[in-house]
């Protein structure tokens, strides 16, 4: 493999240009393979390997930094930079991460696991470091033109000292996770009648060099020839200072060489607009990007993926879809992430109630709190770890103003892609907020109960859950929901029991450790808090003579675990100890059954613990 050449860009450098063609056919050999057994992003990485290769071969990395947006459509260049043996291990614990990471190599210069970041982190770079030639390159793909970030950013640019080193690539392959929506992405897909412009000033300009009198008479109308080739109303892009190159085709590796080369002589800003394929190069994916886009593995063959058992996701999407038929007022809001939360179903049925906002986090969150305040009743689904970018927007937009709005926070707790994606933190925030509800059910089949619960409050709540579903567990029938209410799954009358709370799909670990605890002649009581807010105050202090323990999969601080300690803080109380995820250490990547091994976080390592404590005690 000519691949096993390449250990840095340089190497790249050195290849005839005939075979950068067959480095590109073994990068994608090397990512279906790698995603197929490991997981991860497949669509979006076959997309950009021409593109990849092109920057590396014409910029002289990591001196000219590359900042991705988002750091998924980055595998080609961790493989082109060094990683490419220790590709096998993207997202194990010990291995590379699925995103951007400057731990990792030199040629990462930032993280990148959330969108909208690489156009203000370039134009930083390019502002601290003015006095130099070297280009600073912001990747911009996967709907994060739309993104807030990326629109403040590019306000900034002519404002900002170091702007003419800046080059703008858009990775146009007109899909987020699933399909571009809004104004923007509507407008990139117009700008095609763009390309006759710049063929005609490319085509012309050597020409008119050699009529010294001529060349000046059209750089003096070089603005009213764009704008008499322009699409109507003027480039965007030229408007707010930056020169607009394209479209070209993102898979050509010729002309994006060709391209980038030009624009790396030339003076900045200049926005180079690259349409490309999701999924290019690998025929399931490509037929299907959306579904392809992150995968926990595949038949690296025939794109067959393992067969999962229903989860909190999907149970979701069901819940909403039964419950928007009985009422409808109900309304979905999504930012870009309707199929990931499960909603697609709901669109389908509801399309004139179903509102995606692409990537805006913030004004997903505003917006759906303005829907509630004027007679809706949205629900607004939002991974866990986005929901941190919106913050304000729950605070100021739904809570001061008191409308009734519900937010669904899929993938709350530790995920696979690590640092970037793990929805552990949020509930030190949320916890803080005054008339805002917070809570959780146990199990998939008590969605549908704690959706309905929520929409009949009056008041802003969040509703959090797990990606997939629990494990298999004879579980007791719940009793119905209370406001503020724990409930006590399993009682001991035991003098000397334990007391055990859990924190939504952490229930099973609780009565998993339980059990194991049982085994030891130790008993438990395990209650399962429902609410983090308001918190049972008064089952907590009831029980403050026995030691508790809390099991969350969330930051030790903030959380279950707080609002236990508080609770009990002015009284008499026993040892209370706290079992989640350390807050004093940034969470790797890695299949989160390994993580919680490392961090002590399974039923074993738990009742080890709570045993040992105990036995002491008696």
């Amino acid at each position: 493999m000519i691949l096993d050449q390449i250990n840095s860009p340089a190497d790249l450098r050195q290849l005839p240009e005939a075979e950068l063609f067959t480095v590109a056919d073994e990068l994608r050999q090397m990512i279906i393979s790698t995603v197929a057994e490991n997981g991860g992003h497949l669509a979006s990485n076959c997309g950009a390997v021409e593109l990849t290769i092109a920057l590396h071969r014409v910029f002289n990395t990591p001196e000219e930094k590359i900042f991705f947006d988002v750091g998924h459509q980055s595998y080609a260049h961790k493989i082109l930079t060094g990683r490419r043996e220790k590709f096998a291990s993207l997202r194990k614990i010990g291995g590379i991460s699925g995103f951007p990471a400057p731990e990792e190599s030199p040629y990462d210069p930032a993280p990148a696991g959330h969108a909208g970041t690489a156009l203000s982190l370039a134009l930083g770079a390019a502002a601290a470091q003015s006095d130099s030639s070297a280009r600073v390159i912001a990747v911009v793909g996967d709907g994060c033109v739309g993104c807030g970030g990326t629109l403040e950013a590019l306000n900034n640019i002519s404002t900002t000292r170091g702007k003419e080193r800046l080059i703008l690539i858009i990775n146009d392959n007109q899909m987020s996770i699933s399909r571009n929506v809004g104004a923007l992405s509507r407008y990139l897909g117009r700008v095609i009648s763009g390309s006759f412009y710049n063929r005609f000033r490319y085509r012309f300009k050597s020409r008119l060099v050699r009529r010294p009198k001529l060349f000046q008479l059209v750089r003096r109308s070089v603005y009213r020839i764009k704008r008499l080739l322009m699409p109507p109303g003027g480039n965007f892009f030229e408007t707010l200072g930056l020169r607009y190159i394209g479209p070209v085709d993102g898979h050509d590796l010729r002309k994006l060489i060709s391209v980038l080369s030009q624009l790396k002589e030339s003076g900045g800003p200049v926005v180079l607009h690259a349409v490309t394929s999701k999924g290019a190069g690998c025929s399931f994916a490509e037929a299907d990007p959306t579904r392809y886009h992150g995968i926990a593995g595949c038949d690296p063959e025939k794109g067959t993926l393992p067969e999962s058992s229903p989860g909190f996701s999907k149970a979701f999407g069901n819940a909403m879809v039964k419950l928007g038929e009985a009422d409808p007022e109900i309304v979905a809001v999504s930012a870009a992430m309707l199929e990931g939360t499960g909603l697609k179903n709901f669109a389908e049925k509801f399309p004139e109630r179903t509102y995606d906002t692409g990537i805006a986090e913030e004004h997903a969150v505003t917006f759906a709190s303005s829907l509630a305040a004027n007679g809706k009743r949205p629900v607004c689904a939002i991974y866990d770890t986005f929901l941190q970018r919106a913050l304000d927007g729950v605070y100021h937009d739904g809570v001061l103003a008191k409308v009734p709005l519900v937010i669904a926070a899929d993938r709350a707790g530790a995920v696979e892609d690590g640092a970037t994606h793990h929805g552990i933190y949020n509930c030190s925030f949320l916890r803080s907020i005054p008339g805002l509800t917070v809570m959780a059910p146990a199990t998939c089949m008590e969605v549908e109960k704690y959706l309905e619960f929520a929409l009949n409050l009056k008041h802003p709540a969040v509703i959090r859950y797990p990606r997939g579903g629990v494990k298999a567990y004879d579980f007791p029938e719940f009793p119905e929901l209370e406001f503020g209410k724990a409930a006590i799954v399993r009682q001991s009358n035991d003098e000397n029991a334990v007391v055990i709370w859990s924190f939504g799909a952490e229930l099973v670990t609780a009565l998993e450790t339980a059990d194991i605890l049982e085994k030891s002649g130790i008993h438990a009581t395990v209650i399962d808090a429902r609410f983090l807010k308001p918190f049972d105050k008064t089952l907590a202090r009831s029980l403050a003579k026995f030691r508790q323990y809390t099991i969350e999969n969330h930051s030790i601080s903030g959380g279950l675990y707080s609002a236990l300690t508080e609770s009990c803080a002015g009284i008499a109380h026993a040892p209370i100890i706290g079992f989640g995820w350390p807050d004093d250490e940034i969470i790797g990547h890695g299949e989160v059954g390994k993580l919680r091994e490392k961090y002590g976080l399974t039923a074993a390592a738990i009742a080890e613990k709570i045993g040992a404590e105990n036995s002491v005690v008696s």
